[in-house]
């Protein structure tokens, strides 16, 4: 399976993540006749997100958070009752992962406890694994892109760079695979109306299929080649026992 990107890597680290939705119920009323009757939910809300920017500086430079206020009440002359928020949280493996959502919970709950709210928390149906990497495969997919012709950033850049989430994480953790990146012909950023255009012109279609020949070309090595699918076995075993010994150290 292959990204979208505005370069070609045979891997990047593609990270953790979880996601939350928040809750908060108060109590609706009159907000210049009685606000002393109501209990302010978009003000629990103001101050969760407040909590958690604060947080941040103690937020390693790998984590990342970002979330909206979905809904926040309904005429500003009532009191809301009721407000909602949505967040993703990320971070380099499953373990980090649990200290930030847990550090994450603290400032919901504070933000509740401040303003006499009940909160919710409730977590997405699944989490999203970071990817384990498998060199073994991705250098040969590398050997059979180079043969068509893609042109691979560094190891360094691969090691330095960041990327986003996918559910492709939680697949690495059962069978070895790879994840790479592929560019399309414009140095426009994923997920902006620029970058929705450059992927449905031709030239785009051109490295998409050069991409999806490398992948090809890549599963008939795996199968033929005995001493590839050893070494892809040999680091994905590796790899696993890495995370585990890391999860039992924490």
């Amino acid at each position: 399976m292959a990204h979208p990107s505005q370069e070609n890597a045979a891997y990047l680290p593609d990270v953790a993540e979880h996601d939350m939705t928040v809750k908060y119920h108060g109590k609706a009323s009159h907000a210049a006749a009685y606000p002393w009757e109501g209990v302010n939910a978009l003000d629990a809300a103001v101050l969760a997100y407040s909590n958690l920017s604060v947080l941040r500086q103690q937020m390693k430079p790998t984590w990342r958070v970002h979330g909206i206020i979905k809904n926040g009440g309904v005429k500003p002359n009532i009191i809301p009752s009721y407000s909602e928020l949505i967040y993703y949280f990320r971070a380099p493996s499953m373990r980090e992962l649990a200290v930030l959502t847990k550090k994450a919970e603290d400032c919901f709950k504070a933000a509740a406890l401040a303003t006499g709210c009940t909160v919710e928390i409730k977590g997405g149906a699944h989490d999203y694994y970071n990817v384990l990497p498998n060199k073994s495969l991705w250098k040969a997919y590398i050997e059979n892109g180079e043969k068509l012709g893609i042109e691979f950033i560094s190891e360094d850049a691969v090691s330095n760079g960041s990327s986003g989430s996918t559910d492709f994480g939680n697949v690495s953790f059962v069978v070895p695979g790879i994840h790479p990146y592929f560019y399309i012909g414009s140095e426009a950023l994923n997920h902006t109306e620029q970058y929705t255009e450059a992927a449905g012109s031709q030239e785009a279609q051109f490295y998409a299929l050069r991409t999806a020949k490398a992948l090809a070309m890549t599963a008939l090595d795996v199968i033929f080649k005995p001493e590839l699918l050893e070494g892809i076995r040999e680091d994905f075993k590796l790899k696993l026992q890495e995370e585990e010994f890391l999860n039992r150290a924490e």
